[in-house]
């Protein structure tokens, strides 16, 4: 059924009694785990995996009837799961005391007693577990709360007043995830600090957009500035990545007389594996890079992004069909790009500004006359018109900011050409957009979307249009700027490309050079010129991408592009 436009969603036919913990926790951490199924881990996650590990081995004591005996001797039972269409629910619960046809449920926590005791959630969620022994035809009349750290058990009485309590936030729960709409997000809350899923919800940035916040006042930044894991490339020809426990082996004939020299990493440490021409992936490190949520991308010899493997990580149907509505909604689609096409032409004006040794103030001020216009294009057509415009102007000074020209000699730069590159500049911003381009379609798959259904660059096969659209905004502050350092710094040099016809490209060593040069540059502390926090860069194309969700989604009313100041 549908209400204004807003389809109802299908929901499960049984809810867990943990989603019913988080509901009460947090409504719209609920729905993005259970409705949308984002789930990432942190270090409470895992801690507490740690601390049911000795109660998540299923028993094969099996439970007595709810008739036995009560004379009998009593029985543990550890990790049962318990169903019933009749309650909608469904748990497995960490261990059920059985005492004839008496039951009584455990529940492991992995904090301390709370000094005002337990909180809701917890108690909704073993009231729910009780309802289900109830359900069973067992008796139960209380629940217990075993909290790991303080090695305490604290009883939970299942009186009339929790099981309405309980049977309120079932229903509220199952209408939330039936509406279909992510409930907003809390405000300032102390909860939002320690939750796994801050990243993914970005509460305080949404809440400072939806304000269209003005204050100078930086948000709180609830992730770490940096991922700790990092991509793994590989590009010397003739190697191989296999695995081995946890760790991958890169084995590689890089040793002068033909011998293969290897290296590990741990997986852990992995956030996606890039790979080069001939180099092979056995099977099980392939299993293991997706298995794990990340990817695997595959470049040409050259260094054009040619695919990418993903498993089946990401279950949130939901927003692409939001994102499919918003695509062929031609009104939407160019606000949307004309949001990007604006970012785009000022941050490449920011890098002329700041880079070129003696700005030329006209073409200063023809691209902010063109980034102001971006606003009056009226179709697509007349926006991919000014977002030309622009860059020719653009490239037409970027030779200013190329000092390695006059240095080495082979860095002059007249115009941009690709396909092929035919001169090393532009050899190099093939390379950096091909690496961006290869950055945003993880970053689209991490989120959730299409990076083939893009919104200013139109759908056409095998062309990743929406990881174009988002790496518009980002070409010049990284693509361009990692280009302009490498060759100004003497980081690459001529002896570094190789020239077959009227193409160029770089050589191994050159791709090498180039590939750090990159790397360090998406790692750098950048602050957001909108939320006032610092984050890496890779770390800030994660965050646009999700503000961009949010707008297909509706929760934010334009998407606001990244732009450098």
């Amino acid at each position: 059924m549908t209400d204004g436009g807003r389809t109802e969603r299908d929901v499960p036919g049984l809810l867990p009694a943990r989603m019913l913990n988080e509901y009460s926790y947090c409504p719209r951490l609920f729905y993005l785990e259970w409705v949308q199924g984002e789930f990432r881990d942190s270090a409470d996650t895992v801690e507490g995996r740690m601390r049911h590990s000795n109660v998540d081995a299923e028993s094969r004591t099996t439970p007595p009837p709810p008739d036995a005996d009560p004379d009998g001797e009593p029985q543990v039972v550890r990790s049962l799961t318990l169903g019933s269409d009749a309650l909608g629910l469904i748990a497995r619960v960490d261990l059920v005391e059985f005492d004839g046809g008496r039951a009584v449920p455990v529940d492991y926590k992995r904090g301390a007693v709370p000094d005002g005791g337990p909180w809701e959630p917890e108690r909704v969620q073993i009231c729910v577990q009780a309802l289900l022994l109830r359900d069973e035809g067992y008796s139960c009349d209380e629940g217990v709360l075993y909290f790991a750290s303080s090695r305490k058990r604290v009883r939970v009485a299942i009186d009339e007043e929790l099981v309405a309590r309980t049977r309120e936030m079932v229903a509220a729960a199952r209408s939330a995830a039936a509406n279909g709409v992510l409930p907003p997000p809390l405000v300032d809350s102390p909860k939002c600090p320690r939750c796994s899923l801050a990243g993914i919800c970005l509460p305080d940035e949404v809440n400072a957009l939806v304000r269209d916040r003005r204050s100078s006042e930086p948000v709180r930044r609830l992730f770490p500035a940096r991922d700790n894991a990092r991509p793994l490339l590989v590009q010397d020809q003739g190697s191989t990545v296999g695995k081995k426990g946890d760790r991958l082996i890169v084995r590689s004939r890089s040793a002068p007389d033909g011998s293969k020299e290897t290296r590990e990493v741990r997986l852990l440490d992995v956030s996606e594996l890039c790979v080069f021409g001939g180099v092979q992936v056995t099977s099980p490190a392939l299993r293991a890079v997706v298995g794990r949520g990340a990817t695997v991308s595959y470049f040409t010899y050259g260094g054009w992004f040619e695919a990418i493997a993903t498993g089946m990580n990401h279950k949130n149907v939901e927003l692409r069909i939001a994102q499919y509505r918003v695509a062929g909604d031609a009104a939407r689609s160019l606000d949307i790009a004309r949001a990007i096409v604006a970012g785009k032409i000022r941050n490449q004006r920011t890098l002329l500004r700041r880079n070129h040794d003696s700005p030329p103030k006209e073409a200063l001020d023809e691209m902010e006359r063109l980034a102001r216009s971006v606003r009056r294009a009226a179709d697509a057509g007349t926006l991919m018109g000014v977002e030309g415009a622009a860059a020719r102007v653009y490239f037409a000074n970027f030779s200013g900011m190329v000092r390695g020209a006059a240095t080495f000699g082979e860095f002059d730069f007249h115009h941009r050409n690709r396909r092929p590159p035919r001169d090393p500049v532009n050899a190099l911003l093939s390379f950096a957009y091909s690496l961006l381009t290869k950055d945003l379609n993880v970053q689209a798959l991490r989120v959730g979307l299409d990076p083939l259904l893009g919104f200013f660059h139109r759908p056409r096969y095998g062309r990743p249009a929406l990881a174009l659209d988002l790496a518009e905004e980002f070409r010049a502050i990284l693509g361009d700027s990692t280009v302009i350092s490498a060759i100004n710094n003497g980081e690459v040099r001529p002896s570094d490309f190789v020239k077959r016809g009227n193409a160029v490209a770089l050589n191994p060593r050159g791709r090498k050079k180039f590939l750090a040069a990159y790397e360090r540059r998406i790692d750098t502390l950048i602050k957001h010129p909108v939320l006032g926090y610092s984050a890496s860069y890779r770390r800030i194309m994660e965050v646009q991408t999700r503000l961009l969700s949010r707008h297909l989604l509706g929760e934010l009313e334009t998407y606001r592009p990244f732009r450098t100041r």
